[in-house]
């Protein structure tokens, strides 16, 4: 990675597409890097496309990130992280979950769902680790761990520990809601061996 580092956080509303985002800076930002972030929610509450770019260094002035220079992918939804691709640079990394939700666009019938999105975008050249993030969050005990999750599968791939993000996610939702801090550091750890599986796999 470059001395700035880019991620693309991408999915359906509801998944906690931008609660991730919140999540990743301020473990950059408590680590001393200058963090900037920006969303763009389609009808986010009715389960619309989110898009949440994230770039964090020693100076960052513009939260926009260029097409074809993300280096890292998170996908909460295999088919947004087929339709972000373009945006990764070569050599970049996708992680996405397996998991199938429709947007409303396909739900209404305006548009067909891509047969395989995952093969999709290995077969453009992207390196992708793929795991079933929903599923992982319902074994755990709750749909909503989902973006805990996928936090935890990106752990191991930026500038910063592993133990550094969980405890920015330990801090976000151990305050408000403590019954959950043992299920999201549960949520966490599942996420981070799926990733660690599945790239090996």
């Amino acid at each position: 990675m470059s001395a700035t580092t880019n991620i693309l956080v991408v999915g359906i509303g509801g998944q906690g597409v931008m609660t991730a985002t919140e999540i990743l800076a301020e473990a950059a930002i408590a680590l001393g890097h200058d963090a900037k972030k920006t969303e763009v929610a389609g009808m986010a509450q009715r389960g619309g496309v989110v898009s949440s770019h994230l770039r964090f260094g020693k100076r960052v002035l513009s939260p926009q990130i260029a097409p074809g220079e993300a280096d890292l992918l998170l996908a909460f939804e295999a088919a947004e992280g087929m339709r972000w691709r373009h945006m990764l640079r070569p050599g970049a990394l996708a992680l996405v979950n397996q998991g199938r939700l429709s947007p409303p666009v396909v739900e209404l019938g305006l548009f067909e769902y891509p047969e395989d999105p995952i093969a999709s975008v290995r077969a453009a050249g992207t390196r992708v680790v793929a795991f079933d993030a929903t599923s992982i969050a319902l074994a755990v005990g709750d749909i909503r761990l989902g973006n805990t999750v996928m936090l935890g599968a990106i752990s191991d791939y930026l500038p910063f520990s592993a133990e550094l993000l969980e405890q920015a996610v330990l801090k976000r939702f151990g305050a408000r809601k403590p019954a959950m801090l043992e299920l999201n550091r549960q949520a966490f750890a599942a996420g981070r061996a799926a990733a660690a599986s599945a790239a090996t796999a």
